[in-house]
């Protein structure tokens, strides 16, 4: 069965064709679209109707490379830049009108359960009581779950992009001002989540998202090259030294070091503070940086429960349902 999906998110529309045998999908064919839709937006979030037309040209070429790939109509979602912003279904109906294709907004609590569905389905039972962090270019997904969904899911504002964007935009490199404030406002924001998962006890916690993939490799896992079913893991030590290593270089100098990508490398900074500041006050020291992710997560959905499944995917359990554990307020300690 041939299948496909297309996910539009703050920085890039991306295309998955896979081949589904006994339930996984392999995929046979990706492709991007580098938007940096997040670069776009005007200050009050607002796409735009320059942003809108280059995401409608992107969605309509995906759609069409995945029909020359036997995949036609494959579901199209849109994540946490588009989500947020205030002119969002001006937006989805252009992209309509323009491609015929129908883009979804997935909200937060509904991406971080497809991700973890995927990442479930890679670490197998194994792993047992799973954590989850995915940081994206306009959201952070943390989840935990025992089985194949998670019983707690957020999504926070804590996006590598969305963050570069509103705290650390002054000055290249950042002050020290900058960047304490930075880690100020992301410790308040990771407060309850955080707590949450730290009260759990996760016995295996996983990280996806190029954001993570691309600061393992800094710190110094295989590169990709190395291929899919080489471990990768992330920890917190060297990740404190990464942010410091980050802090120090101008985002041109960022650029040139191992993992780090040009088109990643003014985020890189944000995106190593929020995985050291998860992984920190979730009281987790060591990640499994996982290839699946919510493209697969989607697709198994689809693969399982049948293409319709989100016209009445249940909501999950948000923040109201964290327990007030305390939680450090210091960054000192590694």
């Amino acid at each position: 069965m041939r299948a496909a999906v297309v996910d539009a998110g703050s920085n890039t529309v991306r295309l998955v064709v896979t081949d589904a045998r006994d339930g996984v999908p392999l995929p046979v064919h990706t492709a991007k679209w580098r938007l940096r839709l997040a670069e776009r937006t005007d200050p009050d979030g607002r796409l735009g109707a320059a942003a809108t037309e280059k995401l409608a040209a992107a969605v309509g070429a995906a759609a069409a490379t995945a029909a020359r790939w036997g995949a036609p109509d494959p579901p199209a979602f849109a994540t946490a830049v588009i989500r947020q912003a205030p002119d969002r279904a001006e937006v989805l109906r252009a992209v309509q009108e323009r491609t015929g294709v129908r883009l979804r907004l997935l909200p937060g609590e509904l991406e971080a359960e497809l991700t973890f569905l995927g990442v479930r389905r890679w670490m197998g039972w194994r792993a047992g009581p799973l954590a989850l962090f995915d940081i994206g270019g306009g959201s952070l997904e943390v989840a935990f779950g025992r089985g194949r969904t998670p019983e707690f899911a957020a999504s926070l504002p804590l996006g590598a992009g969305r963050l570069t964007t509103d705290r650390l935009a002054a000055c290249d490199p950042p002050s020290d001002d900058e960047l304490r404030a930075l880690r100020r406002h992301v410790r308040h924001t990771l407060r309850d989540a955080s707590a949450r998962i730290r009260w759990e006890r996760p016995q295996t916690t996983v990280a996806t998202s190029r954001t993570f993939q691309q600061l393992a490799r800094l710190c110094g896992a295989p590169p990709g090259r190395k291929g899919l079913f080489v471990e990768r893991a992330l920890h917190r030590t060297d990740l404190r030294r990464a942010v410091d290593r980050l802090a120090a270089l101008p985002v041109a100098a960022r650029a040139a070091l191992p993992g780090i990508s040009a088109p990643r490398a003014r985020q890189s900074l944000a995106g190593a503070v929020v995985a050291h500041s998860v992984m920190k006050l979730s009281g987790v020291r060591m990640v499994t940086v996982c290839p699946w992710a919510l493209r697969e997560g989607i697709l198994l959905r689809c693969l399982e429960d049948g293409t319709d499944w989100w016209q009445d995917a249940p909501s999950r359990p948000h923040l109201a349902s964290i327990p007030s554990t305390a939680v450090p307020s210091s960054d000192q300690a590694t």
